[in-house]
């Protein structure tokens, strides 16, 4: 957010999507509420350090910083902010002030705050809380607006695949220590997560499209999303037809640890130094395009996500449900959540950031990866466009033998290196592994788990010894 965004927003003055707090040294409670209606309405620009009329009058710069962490931590707090919100407050100088700015997103939620629910009208935050009619028409504007939120009454726990769940909290907790997730039965997990919820309309409760998407079995997701594919494509040589081609038809979960293997295994990986540490910043891009096309598409199409390398370029593709159409300018750039659940969701396993991060990661990621800015297309379809400039699909061994810990003769991708890293120690000092022991030292699902050690065995990378049910591995003596 740029201060001549905010200059104009002051100018227009406070209405249905933007909010002035004075806020010197401290956050009042009618900041919660206010987060609370944009959630329940439209979204929109909530800035602290503004007097009702407009006028800046600045922040405290030494209070500034604990009311960003007192921010942060209120809209993570169940007993505050219900279900929990990701947002954080971003320092803007404005004639001389500092003023503190976010843009809330609408969620498809209706969200609460201290047990009260909020909804706005102009310029004002009202309480509906005691309306059942006011209610009843918010929970029905949300749940046609956001087709993730559509309940399957008959779907049960059977058509969930449970084994994620571990993974799930240890991913939770190991971004957030302490996560409430942690201690959750399953059922409270996915009620707290949004996954579990009631129809108003119908009376009918269950799990919802976003949790079907997350967890389901793959002939489950495929009868709740007849279109849900990503087709991974490689052409660099083949520019008619390709060179190497993946279709992934699993849950989000475990999509996401497929598609970023395909981005490493066909693009290069250099590394900077940024801020005295070595950074992949290929990394950082894939993982804003894996988790962009996972999450904000439109699952009722029958478009099929799609990911596309190319000599000097990756481009990203996948149906979209519109509200702008045209080049997204990363200055002024409000976003605006496609699937809020599973945006949540997301950041709460580390696989996203905060809403809004993503387009400015990208442009700041290009420019260091290949010198040229990404570029972001809205319309029915979302394109996200990647320059790769020299950074061509090289063989991933010769990229990264000299810093492997153990020699291999094959070519690795990036995401197996990793995970033989994260073996090594245990099989130097236990030489054989079974796959329940790397799935708990790798924190991965089974079926990633699985997948990893059968190609790393395919590579002559690992042996096996044992049958299916007793089956260990360990490192290739020759």
């Amino acid at each position: 957010m740029t201060s001549e965004h905010i200059q104009n927003l002051l100018a227009n003055g406070e209405g249905l999507a933007v909010e002035f707090k004075e806020c010197v040294n401290t956050l009042n409670n009618s900041v919660w509420e206010t987060v609370c209606s944009f959630s329940n309405r439209y979204g929109g620009h909530l800035i602290l350090g503004v007097s009702d009329d407009g006028t800046p009058i600045g922040v405290n710069p030494q209070a500034a910083l604990q009311m960003k962490k007192n921010f942060a931590s209120m809209l993570n707090n169940p007993q505050k902010t219900s279900p929990s919100l990701f947002l954080s407050l971003e320092e803007v100088e404005l004639a001389g002030k500092l003023l503190l700015h976010t843009y809330i997103p609408v969620s498809s939620q209706i969200q609460s705050c201290s047990g009260r629910i909020y909804d706005r009208n102009e310029d004002g935050d009202f309480d509906i809380t005691n309306s059942a009619d006011l209610v009843a028409h918010l929970s029905i504007r949300k749940l046609n607006q956001f087709t993730e939120r559509e309940v399957f009454p008959y779907a049960t726990l059977d058509d969930l695949r449970l084994d994620l769940i571990l993974q799930v909290k240890r991913m939770a907790v190991g971004r957030i220590p302490g996560h409430p997730w942690k201690d959750m039965t399953d059922m409270e997990l996915f009620k707290s997560a949004g996954l579990y919820e009631s129809d108003l309309r119908t009376g009918k409760k269950g799990f919802n499209r976003a949790a079907i998407l997350l967890f389901g079995r793959e002939e489950v997701i495929q009868q709740v999303a007849p279109g849900y594919v990503t087709d991974c494509l490689l052409r660099v040589r083949n520019k008619d037809r390709y060179d190497d081609r993946l279709r992934v038809e699993t849950n989000l979960i475990e999509s996401f640890d497929v598609l970023m293997e395909f981005i490493s295994k066909h693009t290069n990986d250099p590394f900077f130094l940024i801020d005295n540490l070595n950074v992949s910043v290929r990394s950082h891009i894939a993982k804003e395009i894996v988790s962009n096309i996972l999450v904000h598409r439109e699952f009722s199409g029958t478009f099929p996500a799609r990911i596309i390398i190319e000599q000097d370029r990756l481009i990203a593709e996948n149906w979209n449900r519109a509200l702008r159409h045209g080049r997204i300018d990363p200055e002024n750039f409000e976003p605006y959540p496609k699937n809020p659940i599973l945006a949540r969701f997301f950041v709460n396993i580390g696989y996203a950031d905060t809403l809004g991060s993503g387009v400015r990661n990208l442009v700041k990621y290009t420019k260091l990866y290949s010198g040229g800015e990404p570029e972001l297309i809205e319309g029915e379809i979302f394109r996200t466009i990647i320059p790769l400039g020299t950074n061509v699909p090289v063989s991933v061994a010769d990229k990264v033998a000299d810093k492997l810990p153990i020699k291999v003769a094959d070519k690795l991708t990036v995401a197996e290196i990793t995970f033989l890293k994260l073996l090594e120690p245990y099989l130097h000092e236990h030489e054989w592994i079974t796959n329940a022991e790397a799935r708990e030292i790798t924190a991965k699902a089974e079926g990633s788990v699985k997948r990893f050690l059968h190609n790393l065995v395919d590579k002559g990378v690992l042996e096996i010894r044992g049958g299916n049910k007793n089956r260990q591995y360990r490192l290739c003596k020759t």
